[in-house]
């Protein structure tokens, strides 16, 4: 009985379900909404609320068999921030268990990950296989995957571009992804379940 016991406790030890986030999180952002500045001037896409910027912009990107929007793209410094809220548990978090995934899925496509520190905590830096060129010839993707745990939500971004590897370029979209705002509302969802996205009056979607 006592070795059933001790197998369970080692387990939960390599799952870690702690949240993940930085320390200022509540006033520097991800924000949740209760903490988000109520006379800012947000475009609001349901799950998400965007502050609107010089250069930035906004597309919407489709999942062509359901019609239903899967994630928000942003296009700003060069770069590009692709976002997604999740509904979460309300005192676990979801990031270390993505990572993990995302490293799995990456390595299943022949590419390759380095986790490191970054200015939202843990973070991933991959390079990703793409065809490039009209030719159809191999090539590959730099991207950074980044994620925060909020208050019963989590953030996924994803980045590409000048961000990705630029120091100038990362601080812009970085400072992006702190202004963005969850809108997880009080309906009951199952954890992992992507928080609805809406389509305002002025974007327009791409699949």
């Amino acid at each position: 009985m006592t070795d059933v016991v001790a197998t369970d406790v080692e387990d939960a030890d390599v799952l870690d379900i702690s949240k993940s986030a930085p320390d200022d999180r509540a006033t520097e952002g991800p924000f949740d909404e209760s903490e988000a500045n109520p006379v800012r001037p947000y475009i609001d896409l349901g799950g998400v609320k965007i502050l609107p910027r010089e250069g930035l912009n906004l597309r919407l990107e489709v999942e062509e068999s359901t019609k239903r929007i899967v994630a928000v793209g942003l296009d700003y410094a060069g770069s590009t921030l692709q976002i997604q809220p999740f509904a979460a548990p309300r005192s676990t978090g979801l990031w270390h268990e993505t990572r993990e995934q995302i490293q799995e899925q990456i390595a299943r496509q022949g590419g390759t990950v380095t986790e490191r520190d970054g200015v939202f905590g843990p973070e991933l830096l991959a390079e990703v296989p793409v065809v490039s060129g009209s030719d159809g010839s191999a090539g590959t993707r730099v991207a950074r995957f980044v994620g925060v745990d909020g208050p019963r939500w989590f953030l996924r971004g994803v980045i590409a571009g000048e961000a990705a590897t630029n120091d100038e370029a990362a601080a812009q979209v970085e400072d992006l992804f702190r202004s963005v705002v969850v809108v997880r509302g009080s309906a009951p969802m199952p954890p992992r379940d992507l928080i609805p996205l809406v389509m305002p009056p002025t974007a327009a979607p791409t699949d």
